[in-house]
């Protein structure tokens, strides 16, 4: 197999010419000067359109592109914010293809459907099928958008990826398809090959409140808890924990300071494997929360908490899970998908470490590339869930 991952990270001022710098940096490091797929995970600072036009100027036209808006970059050399990072793939045994598709807010059954048509001709293709997939990450509607893309798909595929961020602005998030940069989509990259993408998951969360029911929701919204107003209920469980963190929960006002908080105080579905967890993100006038996805009407659920020390050993646990289940095979390199809520939690110096205890599982000199993200996908063939929230996805590609 012949597979090389390389990557790079740099800040700058002008957006064409820090892509065109970053991909140059990159594409120093490839031994053969062909781009299969470039993966950018950038800040929602730069003119994004700018900076693909830069990257493109240096890999050519015939490379695939994909990548997302996000909250904080990494690679395996460090961990920036208000960055660009740019990884390129050369591969002589896997196909990269990447789409598009608008509307996930209108009909995101409708999206994928569009979406799979465009990929006919590969998908009968042979070889292993996997994906990335990226997309907004203030629609509302992750855990729909991964079953309707194994809906739609109607095939063993294995799909990882994340949704965009905005730098906690929560105002507007962007995915990349080759030169496009949109909102309300999805940038699809379809994938074939000898294996699927090998992955581990995890997330460090312990319940912080008793059992409680969501007895008024509608979409990604929750309006009432136990009968009370949403938030209301969310103030009163955490207080104490949140005291304990320097949080005053009595006098978070602006959309910031309360977007922050509830990114550190998640909400967990007790499931057979343990807790999966829905992140928050912002509270209405009526004081109900509004979620990167669904929460069903009467569903039960707990509120969760976390510590740093939980945390940092999630990324080492979801790193020796997609380790060992590459097995001997040579890890060319590896993507990340982390949520922004664990990263604010950890502070810029803990983050790193928790980074760097990915490394010491997969091989200090692997290249790896990473965005803090609003939510996280990973789902097998045959799962029926993959959209997660505050957890580490940690995503190995064999070369």
């Amino acid at each position: 197999m012949t597979t090389q991952f390389v990557t790079s990270i740099k800040k700058g001022q002008n957006s064409y010419e820090l892509g065109k710098s970053c991909a140059s940096d990159a594409f120093s490091k490839l031994k053969e000067k062909n781009v299969s797929l470039c993966t950018i995970f950038a800040s929602i600072d730069y003119d994004l359109k700018e900076v693909v036009k830069g990257i493109r100027s240096v890999i050519g036209q015939d490379a695939q592109i994909i990548g997302a808006s996000s909250c904080g970059e990494f690679t395996e050399k460090e961990f920036l914010k208000n960055s660009i990072s740019v990884g390129l793939i050369n591969s002589t045994d896997y196909k990269f293809l990447v789409k598009s598709e608008i509307g996930l807010k209108e009909n995101v059954d409708e999206v994928f459907e569009r979406l799979k048509k465009k990929f006919n001709n590969m998908l009968n293709e042979p070889g292993k099928t996997s994906a990335i997939m990226l997309i907004d990450g203030l629609c509302g509607i992750g855990e729909e958008a991964t079953l309707s893309a194994i809906a739609a798909f109607e095939t063993e595929m294995k799909i990882v990826g994340g949704a965009a961020g905005d730098n906690l602005a929560f105002k507007e998030t962007k995915v990349i398809a080759n030169d496009e940069v949109l909102s309300n989509a999805v940038a699809f990259c379809l994938v074939k090959g000898p294996e699927y993408f090998f992955s581990g998951v995890d997330h460090g969360h312990k319940p912080l409140s008793e059992t409680l029911e969501a007895t008024k929701a509608k979409a990604n919204v929750l309006y009432t808890i136990n009968n009370r107003p949403a938030f209301e209920v969310w103030k009163e469980k955490t207080r104490n924990a949140a005291k304990e963190i320097g949080i005053d929960v009595d006098l978070l006002k602006d959309a910031s300071s309360i977007g922050s908080f509830l990114l550190q105080f998640e909400l967990g579905f007790e499931t057979e494997n343990g807790y999966k967890i829905r992140v928050p993100l912002s509270v209405g006038q009526d004081d109900s929360i509004n979620f990167a996805c669904t929460i069903p009407g009467g569903v039960k659920f707990k509120i969760m908490k976390s510590d740093k020390k939980g945390q940092i050993n999630s990324a080492n646990s979801a790193a020796k899970m997609a380790r060992k289940s590459i097995g001997k095979k040579k890890i060319s390199g590896a993507l990340v998908f982390d949520c922004v809520c664990r990263a604010l939690y950890l502070g810029d110096k803990d983050f790193w470490e928790a980074i760097k205890t990915i490394k010491s599982e997969i091989g200090d000199d692997v290249p790896l590339q990473g965005y803090e993200t609003y939510g996280e996908i990973c789902m097998d063939p045959n799962q029926f869930s993959g959209f997660h929230n505050t957890t580490s996805v940690i995503t190995l590609i064999a070369g």
